[in-house]
């Protein structure tokens, strides 16, 4: 069954990754997010961290699990993503949010860049996360809806 998208939310680096690699199954769904939830009213927002972990995917060597862009063809690609998107600033409200996730809910290593796009949302009033690995943020989901890209329509 499908979900209606909110008004107003994150997409998770992987979804930008998905659109970019033709090669991924999630690939259509992902532009068709990107190209349609705006013209139907929804807000699609960024912020710095989700831009980055784009740019150290995208230009890793596909030997290494990314996508071995040239340097130049990701930034493009971050310049036109900016173009279409609202962007979330990581501000000292977001560092005191992260402070208190992280008081309050268990996060160790590469959990804590979850609990940062979290604190993020939380910080700007944004409420739902749209993703294709849910369960890294489902230790949060009593703050944020967490939504899978293939349950939505």
């Amino acid at each position: 069954m499908a979900t209606k998208v909110a008004d107003r939310l994150l997409l998770d680096t992987n979804i930008y990754l998905a659109a970019t690699d033709e090669g991924r199954d999630e690939h259509r769904r992902a532009i068709s997010a990107l190209d349609t939830w705006p013209a139907s009213g929804t807000a699609l927002y960024t912020c710095g961290q989700v831009l980055r972990e784009y740019l150290s995917v995208a230009t890793r060597p596909a030997a290494a699990n990314g996508l071995g862009m040239p340097p130049a063809d990701a930034v493009a690609n971050v310049r036109a993503l900016r173009s279409r998107l609202r962007f979330l600033a990581e501000t000292d409200k977001a560092v005191e949010q992260l402070l208190d996730l992280l008081d309050s809910v268990e996060c160790t290593g590469k959990q804590v860049h979850d609990a940062n796009l979290v604190a993020i949302m939380l910080a700007h009033g944004i409420d739902t996360i749209v993703t294709m690995n849910a369960e890294d943020f489902t230790r949060f989901s009593d703050r944020i809806s967490v939504v899978s890209l293939d349950s939505v329509s």
